[in-house]
Formats: structure tokens, sequence, C-alpha cells
């Protein structure tokens, strides 16, 4: 039996976990644990919404193409983009079985509001790059659209976060290939972590797990 390429591909949406913390991104992409809440259920509603895939609609000069399929064998990355706007530009690419050219635009929907980090632009960016190469064309704009606060933020990609994106691949392509899972320290952050009670972070520090165990009974 031969395996696809792709099966060594790493999931672009495991970018933002990576950015939030690298052990949940390895306790999800690489021991395959996964624990859903609030927050995950009404993500994957939301992106239900925007994922159709197939699914064309043309409007005037735009053409919206949702839950569109890319990758990038140049970074061994996968995924799905929730949506993509090609805008008629005669600066822009031919798409297939359309009459004109178009510029892209990735969308990434949120179910949240904006971060103080640049997890989400990191993602959108890698899916440019995906575009990019698939298209052979340069995508330097993109959009993130937040639930919580119904706004939709204009993102410049930038070379700066194309080549931080490329900076974190690599790193999680380390990790993915050793089968690495790092320790972390503890934090706020984990109170809004999907896999807390899986990660258990207080086992993570340099206590053992016996002195945790007694610190627990003394309590």
């Amino acid at each position: 039996m031969v395996n696809n390429v792709e099966d060594d591909y790493l999931m672009m949406s495991g970018i933002q976990h990576f950015q939030f913390c690298k052990r949940q991104w390895a306790l999800i992409h690489i021991e395959q644990q996964w624990e859903e809440n609030v927050r995950t259920i009404e993500g994957q509603y939301l992106h239900r919404k925007a994922d159709q895939p197939f699914i064309r609609e043309k409007r005037g000069g735009k053409l919206t193409v949702r839950g569109l399929p890319v990758k990038s064998n140049e970074l061994k990355i996968t995924g799905v983009c929730d949506v993509v706007e090609f805008i008629e530009d005669d600066e822009g690419v031919e798409i297939n079985g359309m009459p004109n050219k178009y510029l892209a635009y990735p969308v990434e929907y949120k179910h949240g509001k904006p971060k103080l980090d640049d997890s989400d632009i990191l993602q959108l960016t890698a899916q440019a790059m995906c575009l990019e190469e698939m298209l052979l064309c340069k995508v330097s704009m993109g959009y993130i659209f937040y639930n919580e606060v119904k706004h939709r933020v204009e993102v410049p990609l930038t070379d700066e976060y194309k080549n931080k994106v490329k900076s974190v691949v690599i790193e999680m392509q380390d990790y993915y290939n050793r089968k690495y899972t790092p320790k972390v320290k503890g934090g706020a952050f984990c109170n809004n972590c999907s896999l807390q009670s899986i990660c258990v972070p207080k086992l993570m520090t340099k206590k053992s797990v016996k002195s945790y165990i007694e610190g627990k009974i003394s309590e």
C-alpha cells in the first residue's frame, strides 16, 4: 500500500493552537487528544455556516468560494479556507471556468473577538501562502470576521508575517517528526484551554508527581 504524500502534511489550523500553547498543539495534533467545550462547539457551528464545499457565488465582479481546500507543498501544510473572495482585476490570475482575471482574498471566520496576539493573523497568512503557491499569484490582503463583535478586520499579509509562518511551521514539523510533546509553564491562559483536564499543567512543573499529590491531599 502506497502512502499519500500529504499524509505527512500538518493541519493549517494547528498554527493557531501552536501559538496559543505548544503543548496544546502537540496533544491535539501528535497525541490525537481532544475535548469539546462550549467554545469549540460554537466555533464548529460558525465554521459549518462558512464551510460549504464546492459552493460558488458570483455577484457582479466578486466570486465567493466557500470551504476551499488548500495546501502548500513547500510548507507541507493543508487545510480549508472558510471563504475566499475573488475580485475581478486585470492584474489578477485566471480562474478555471471563469472568463476574467481575479485577485484572491482569504476570509477567516472566528467565533470570538480580536486577540492580543497574532495567532489569527498567522493562520490567515498561511492560507494566503497556500493560495499563492496554488494559483501562482501574490496575496497581500485578507480579512478576519469576528462573530462575537460582528466585525470584519482587514489584514495586510506582509512578508514579515509570511516569514514568521515559515518559522513556526518549521518548529511544528520538528516536534511532529520527533513525536515530541513539550512541557509548559501553566498560567491564566490555561483557564481558556479546551484540554485543561487532559493536560493538567501543574504536573508539568518541576514538582514531582508525588509532591503534587501530597499537596492536594493536605489542602
